[in-house]
């Protein structure tokens, strides 16, 4: 059975080296929402030039996968949809780095991060509204179905209070507006 806490293989270092990183995806609507297995993390790092070094120091060749540096320099040139991959070689899981560049929703994720103690760890996640954003979109583009499950989820069980009018402004497809209202609706009829 699979460990629930690999993700923290890669936030244990994360905050050791004092790196700006906040969890999202499959494992933040675990932690909002309920348990169900995944093979990765998504982390959002707010990454410099001058962390490069950190980086690699935490991530060595001998425990992990980490593309050369010159790969990461040329994702952390990109403003939007920076990203590579981090493989820890003793249990094939891996972390799907998103560089946080000049997206506003990162912007707001980063101001707006919430902290959770796990195995008296502070882990920091994305907040729950950006989670069901992103999770539509992924939804849109691909159509699968698990982020409707974790949405629900999250809006069923979450902890903290969601701000559905913030989810709402920025969401920017009419359909995917009209489905996240539905969902609300028929978790509301749950609860």
């Amino acid at each position: 059975m699979q460990d629930h806490n690999l993700f923290s293989i890669y936030t244990k270092r994360l905050n050791k080296a004092d790196l700006n990183y906040i969890v999202t995806g499959s494992v933040a609507g675990i932690i909002y929402g309920e348990p169900r297995l995944t093979h990765d993390v998504d982390i959002i790092l707010h990454l410099k030039i001058t962390d490069l070094n950190s980086l690699v120091n935490i991530f060595s060749n001998e425990e992990f996968y980490l593309p050369p540096i010159e790969v990461i320099r040329t994702e952390m040139s990109r403003t939007m949809r920076g990203h590579f991959n981090i493989i820890h070689h003793e249990t094939g899981f891996k972390a799907d780095i998103y560089l946080a560049g000049n997206d506003p929703l990162h912007i707001f994720a980063f101001k707006n991060l919430k902290t959770f103690k796990i195995n008296s760890e502070d882990v920091y996640v994305a907040p729950p509204e950006y989670v069901i954003i992103r999770k539509l979109e992924f939804y849109d583009e691909g159509k699968s179905q698990k982020h409707l499950i974790d949405i629900k989820s999250i809006l069923k069980n979450c902890p903290l209070k969601i701000n559905k009018i913030f989810i709402m402004t920025n969401i920017k497809s009419k359909e995917i507006k009209k489905l996240f209202n539905s969902i609300v609706k028929s978790t509301e009829v749950i609860n």
